[in-house]
């Protein structure tokens, strides 16, 4: 049987680019939440006064937002704090999304 040549690999000696922190923390991630004919104004405040920490008056401003425009930007975050507020809003019952900002 003919012997088999392993190839050398060599290490990796070329300087990489350090990334910008700035990109390690990036907050360009939109949680928006949406108008649906199931859930109680009331309850929608409840819910942002919940997960969001917010006073009952900013919780109401972005309840009618939802109810009278369809939809209500909430917050912008890095992809895991966005994500972890759709989540939440999800498991409550409302329809919220996160999306990319450009």
């Amino acid at each position: 049987m003919p012997k088999t040549i392993e190839p050398i690999v060599l290490p990796d000696t070329e300087k990489k680019e350090k990334s910008d922190p700035r990109e390690d923390h990036d907050h360009g991630y939109l949680v928006i939440a949406w108008n649906d004919p199931i859930n109680l104004m009331d309850y929608v405040t409840h819910v942002l006064q919940m997960v969001f920490n917010w006073p009952k008056a900013k919780a109401e401003a972005h309840m009618l937002q939802i109810h009278n425009a369809g939809q209500s930007l909430l917050t912008r975050e890095t992809f895991e704090k966005a994500e972890h507020y759709v989540h939440q809003l999800q498991g409550y019952g409302l329809h919220a999304t996160m999306e990319k900002d450009e």
